[in-house]
């Protein structure tokens, strides 16, 4: 099939330039982008996972003070971007990641609380702003284009951005190479704990490394955010996908992260030239529009088994042990799941989705919590199951007829869990963050290339059986299937193969070396993590009698991954807490706020082991130590006092 230019070859160059000179500005972010997160990393050892959410927050603030509070722009911008942005950095520093540095906590929690930062703020704004997506964000430095030799032209903003990246390399660089605080901030980098014996105050520069991120994080939200909605979701997924740019750089080099972005960002805009005929259109825009997407999920992959800074004895994640779950667990779960029986109308509907997102929580707790791997892509397995139900059902598969709902639920699901072998391959050798955004780059890729494109999701039908057409009918069929979910999940906790899973996940050098088949192992539990997925999604769908791409956005799938880690990671029935939770708190109040109570908990995930459940367990009554042998109980004593008081007078004459 040929593709054909968007315009005749004499006009090709200049063409050329002016989709060079319009990718500038995406770019441009990502080069900023880019050089926040290598300069906090360089500071503090922690990869922002938040950064898109601090940019998020702060661009909603600049439109609350400008749109609505009437402020004038240039004030407005100086007051997010000099004031709010780095205090927010510092606080993180100070509550959130100082206390985990100063306990020694591996990237595993320290990536569990970055989820968790990023959940807060969006929690946050979605209570003080709504969902809803939001226009009208002002444009610093809006106005007539700047006129170029040849008749091109350049936005203001995009000039700015240029100059902005300039500046700060620039700065970044002489700091570090000619100052005291540049001197101290290599001493931290080397040896922390070395820096701070030689009296350097590392705090301090942890400090500033996260007032500059979340001060660089700012100015990404204030650069995009006249270009889009404002969304909750939306918005930080995209600066998120900009961390190709810094893991292409190892995290390390300014140079290369600025020369990376401002070339995926020409590369995007050059690729709008290409318009193929036919059916491949939809897909080559794809590729156009989510360029990010794929540079983050190549250099994931080619980053290794580890990224820049982590240490090479770090697990994959380090889950403590919960203790069990309890009857009480056992108890209220049932209480919770029996409640909507008593449900009418919208009430039972929400309550619907418990089961279904129940079962999604399930898969990572086998991923995660039996298995020890993290994985932040289960929303897009999730979504392939209700995808592949729904076209199932509608007939669109090629060669096949339109299936029944049952059947084509059962083969959606056995044809999702092979692809768990997408993120359970590059799990064989990779861990930690490098798992995490291979895991988190093939989920987003889902979504975009998949769950968000009309060829595939246009005139699909997604209903219930007609046995199950009722709310009721149908909720009750949801808790078969999930009480065969979690009877599963046991199942596989047990016996050898559970041993072995719990081997890998405690110690995976100490399994290979007791002759564990440590990959086969990972494989195995990728593939069930995305049955069960899988089999959520599919649910999902059928009580939502309809296929919605936003209900497995990336972001969701980080919330959840959040949430199961909050409830103990290795608790099955702490997955069917944390979706009532979830489900039960947005349901029962307003949107945002289980985000918020996830967000808070996972914060705190350093002073939790365990989560929920292992807190639970802490705060149990602990039994009577065991008597030394040949002691009684005071109740024994007393009785044996009485027998021996019998046996006298019955002696006596």
């Amino acid at each position: 099939m040929t593709l054909a230019l968007a315009a005749s070859a004499p006009d090709s160059l200049g063409l050329t330039i002016d989709l060079a000179l319009a990718g500038l500005t995406v770019g441009g972010a990502a080069a900023l982008s880019g050089i926040g997160l290598v300069v906090c990393h360089r500071a503090t050892g922690v990869l922002n996972i938040a950064q898109g959410a601090q940019a998020m927050a702060v661009a909603y603030l600049l439109r609350e003070l400008v749109v609505v509070r009437h402020w004038p722009v240039w004030p407005a911008v100086a007051c997010c971007l000099l004031v709010v942005a780095p205090v927010l950095g510092i606080l993180l520093d100070v509550l959130v990641y100082r206390p985990l540095q100063r306990r020694g906590a591996g990237p595993a929690e320290t990536m569990v609380a970055g989820l968790g930062v990023f959940v807060l703020l969006i929690g946050v704004v979605v209570l003080v702003w709504g969902g809803a997506p939001l226009a009208g964000v002002p444009s610093p430095l809006g106005g007539a284009p700047i006129r170029l030799s040849g008749g091109h032209s350049l936005r203001p903003d995009t000039v700015a951005e240029l100059a902005a990246i300039l500046v700060l390399g620039l700065t970044v660089a002489a700091t570090t190479r000619w100052t005291r605080f540049g001197l101290h901030l290599r001493a931290v980098v080397d040896d922390r704990r070395l820096a701070a014996l030689a009296g350097v105050n590392a705090d301090r520069v942890s400090a500033a490394g996260w007032a500059f991120g979340s001060f660089t994080a700012g100015l990404v939200g204030i650069a995009l955010a006249p270009y889009l909605l404002l969304d909750p979701y939306g918005l930080p997924l995209l600066v998120m996908e900009t961390m190709a740019v810094a893991v292409a750089a190892r995290l390390r080099s300014i140079p290369v992260a600025v020369a990376v972005g401002l070339g995926l960002g020409i590369a995007q805009a050059e690729l709008t030239r290409l318009r193929p005929s036919g059916q491949l259109l939809p897909l080559v825009q794809a590729v156009q529009s989510n360029l990010f997407v794929i540079a983050l999920l190549a250099t994931a992959l080619l980053a290794g088994p580890r990224i820049a800074g982590e240490r090479a004895d770090a697990t994959a994640l380090a889950v403590p042990r919960s203790g069990g779950s309890g009857r009480v667990a056992s108890a209220v779960c049932l209480v919770l799941l029996l409640l909507p029986f008593g449900f009418r109308g919208n009430d039972l509907r929400s309550a619907l989705f418990v089961p279904a997102l129940a079962l999604v929580l399930l898969s990572i707790v086998v991923v995660t919590g039996y298995g020890g791997q993290i994985s932040l892509g289960q929303a897009g397995y999730a979504g392939l199951g209700a995808l592949g139900t729904a076209l199932l059902m509608s007939g669109r598969i090629p060669g096949l007829p339109p299936f029944p709902a049952v059947p084509a639920l059962l083969v959606a699901v056995l044809a999702t869990a092979p692809l768990g072998l997408l993120t359970g391959w590059p799990a064989i050798r990779r861990r930690g963050l490098a798992l995490a955004l291979v895991t988190f780059a093939v989920g987003t890729a889902m979504s975009r290339f998949v769950f968000q494109q009309p060829y595939a999701t246009t005139g699909l039908t997604l209903d219930r059986p007609a046995f199950l057409a009722g709310d009721r009918a149908f909720y009750l069929a949801e808790l078969l299937l999930l009480g065969l979910g979690l009877l599963a999940v046991r199942g596989l906790h047990r016996g050898r193969l559970g041993r072995a899973l719990t081997a890998m996940r405690d110690h995976e050098a100490g399994a290979v070396a007791a002759g564990v088949d440590v990959p086969g192992l990972k494989l195995f539990a990728f593939v069930a993590g995305a049955a069960l997925a899988a089999l959520g999604g599919a649910l999902t769908g059928m009580a939502g009698r309809a296929f919605d791409a936003a209900s497995f956005d990336p972001v969701r799938g980080l919330l959840w991954f959040a949430a199961v880690v909050v409830a103990g990671a290795d608790s099955a029935l702490g997955a069917v807490l944390a979706a009532a939770l979830l489900i039960g708190l947005d349901a029962g109040t307003v949107a945002g706020v289980s985000a918020v109570a996830v967000g808070i908990l996972a914060t705190a995930i350093g002073r939790l082991p365990g989560g929920l459940a292992g807190l639970a367990t802490r705060l149990r009554p602990a039994p009577p130590p065991p008597l030394p042998p040949g002691r009684l109980t005071p109740a024994g004593q007393r009785a044996r006092a009485g027998i021996a008081a019998r046996l006298a007078g019955k002696e006596q004459p």
